[in-house]
């Protein structure tokens, strides 16, 4: 028994000392981060899901949208200036209005979300979320968190062990309502966030973020879930969020020349 004790303990220790050394500060917002992975850990997981990606989706080979893609999303990289990250933009050819990213600087975005950019200004509002969720270690920081939320949930189990598991599975759902789900929503407003002042820097309007948002809106209307069951911010609360970063924004607005 002395032996598990004293397991359990040092176990804590390295969590905590973990902690303590793995504390981060995002770009921009300045919000504090617990991140237990090493950006080159972060980065190599990142690139290796990113190539596995590619070789199962249909990856477009429209010369014409792929140079957009590549002309807006490096106009972006620039700004951002992280030499330490390997940005690549691609096209997914299948119609489905998303765009995602991934640790190292992968960045892709499929041609059915399109309909909803229209301009190109538009579109930097997709690769500007995206490549702030790259430059605030989003992917990194979720692993943390889901690292340290399951070993929270296993410790519990274990201390109910025997206990009914209709109640076990109820304290599960409940950490996920009320703790998974509200920190996904927070990193996703702070992509917005992010990424608006980077479309600024880089020279696109960012009052054309809300107009794709209300496009985005606009088509999800009836069809969001409760927005404390999503993953996402609700079409509302973003629009009223970038209304308030509007201002702070705009101070980085110059129109690039055309």
């Amino acid at each position: 028994m002395p032996s598990r004790r004293a397991g359990r303990l040092g176990m804590l220790v390295l969590l905590l000392l973990g902690t303590l050394v793995a504390c981060q500060t995002a770009p921009i917002t300045g919000r504090k981060q617990l991140i237990l992975l090493s950006l080159d850990q972060e980065n190599h997981l990142g690139i290796s899901a990113f190539s596995q990606i590619l070789k199962q989706e249909p990856v477009s080979t429209d010369p014409q949208l792929n140079a957009l893609v590549q002309r807006v999303g490096q106009r972006l990289a620039a700004v951002v200036n992280r030499p330490d990250f390997a940005w690549e933009f691609r096209v997914i050819d299948k119609d489905v209005a998303n765009a995602f990213a991934l640790p190292g600087g992968k960045v892709a975005v499929y041609t059915g979300i399109l309909r909803y950019t229209q301009t190109e200004a538009g579109l930097a509002t997709v690769l500007a979320h995206e490549i702030a969720h790259v430059l605030a270690r989003h992917g990194g920081e979720r692993l943390s968190h889901s690292l340290l939320a399951q070993l929270g949930l296993t410790a519990l189990q274990i201390g109910l062990r025997g206990g009914d598991p209709a109640i076990i599975r109820g304290i599960g759902l409940a950490y996920g309502l009320g703790v998974e789900l509200p920190f996904s929503r927070q990193q996703e407003s702070e992509a917005d966030h992010i990424g608006l002042i980077l479309m600024a820097k880089a020279g696109y309007d960012p009052r054309e973020a809300l107009a794709f948002w209300q496009r985005m809106a606009a088509a999800k209307k009836g069809k969001e879930p409760p927005e404390f069951l999503s993953t996402h911010p609700s079409g509302a609360t973003r629009l009223r969020q970038l209304q308030q970063w509007l201002p702070e924004a705009l101070q980085y607005y110059r129109p690039a020349a055309s």
